[in-house]
């Protein structure tokens, strides 16, 4: 590990935010407030911009804590990343634990933040929001983290694009619905592919350094298989939902899906290694966002008063 010789800065700490990964916040946050309008017909946009900001937050601290562990651990080297942004304590003199003090202090703001939501719609998105952020805590963190085991996709998906919409729903409603639960599968499918890709992309780094992820155990053409398969499930989820509650915007699938092919064919014939991560994660995190505005947009434009089931 490196002396310290260089400041910790505010673009120093930007790069560590990881924004290009915000998709996974971002998403769920804004399908919930569709969702949301779904069932109220308007919400307190002010909530709304407070639990997106907190969205970011938590995803943010996520990204700083893991990069902090996996330094310290000396799992990220030189050899393994491509550009510098990619892996600020690597490439830059700095203390690492600026990275961990910041990781921290950002989820400390997130549940400062979080008293605004408690007092508009009391202790249950709270609470739900509490379990998303002890799984993020330990994802990287404890003697066995979660991104050492192969589950990493799975509880991710379900905390961050899964449990963080469905307390962005029940702050902005005040009421939970069963149909809720379906409405957000395709978040958590979107979340899961992200981390998918980039556990793909490491099978070599991360078998060196003793993870036992699911693309490690299943090996890279299983991975790969896996994926593609996923990948139609997230996008046939969207249909079906828009099919069972927003039949009205149907027509805008189309557009959605001729927007994604480009992007989408990229992913399906990418080989999935170390040698296109940047760019594959680039590509999926894009996908997140343009079928996240999709999704959203089709709730928006085919609500109805309620949703039951």
């Amino acid at each position: 590990m490196q002396n310290p010789t260089e400041p910790f800065s505010l673009k120093l700490a930007w790069q560590l935010a990881a924004p290009q990964t915000w998709p996974a916040a971002l998403m769920p946050g804004i399908v919930a407030i569709a969702l949301a309008v779904a069932v109220r017909g308007t919400v307190d946009m002010a909530l709304a911009a407070v639990l997106l900001v907190i969205c970011i937050l938590m995803q943010s601290a996520a990204n700083m804590l893991n990069d902090y562990l996996d330094f310290v651990k000396g799992t990220d080297s030189a050899a393994d990343n491509v550009e510098m942004d990619d892996a600020v304590l690597v490439y830059h003199a700095v203390d690492p634990k600026a990275a961990l003090y910041t990781g921290i202090g950002l989820l400390v703001a997130a549940f400062l933040l979080g008293i605004y939501p408690i007092l508009v719609a009391g202790w249950v998105p709270f609470a739900l929001a509490l379990v998303g952020a002890v799984v993020v805590v330990f994802y990287s963190c404890g003697k066995t983290p979660v991104s050492y085991l192969p589950i990493g996709e799975l509880v991710i998906g379900v905390a961050m694009g899964g449990l963080m919409a469905l307390a962005c729903c029940y702050a902005l409603t005040g009421v939970f619905l069963p149909a809720y639960i379906i409405g957000v599968v395709p978040c958590i499918f979107g979340v899961a592919l992200i981390l998918l890709t980039n556990n793909t992309c490491d099978i070599e780094k991360d078998r060196m350094a003793g993870r036992k992820t699911l693309s490690v155990l299943i090996g890279r053409d299983r991975a790969r298989t896996l994926y593609h398969g996923l990948l139609a499930l997230w996008l046939a989820s969207v249909l079906i939902v828009v099919s069972l509650w927003f039949a009205g915007s149907l027509f805008l699938l189309p557009f959605m899906f001729l927007a994604l092919l480009p992007t989408l064919q990229a992913l399906v014939r990418s080989p999935l290694d170390s040698t296109v991560r940047i760019g594959a994660m680039a590509q999926i995190c894009t996908l997140n966002v343009m079928v996240g505005a999709f999704y959203a947009a089709a709730i928006f434009a085919g609500s109805i008063p309620s949703l039951t089931l």
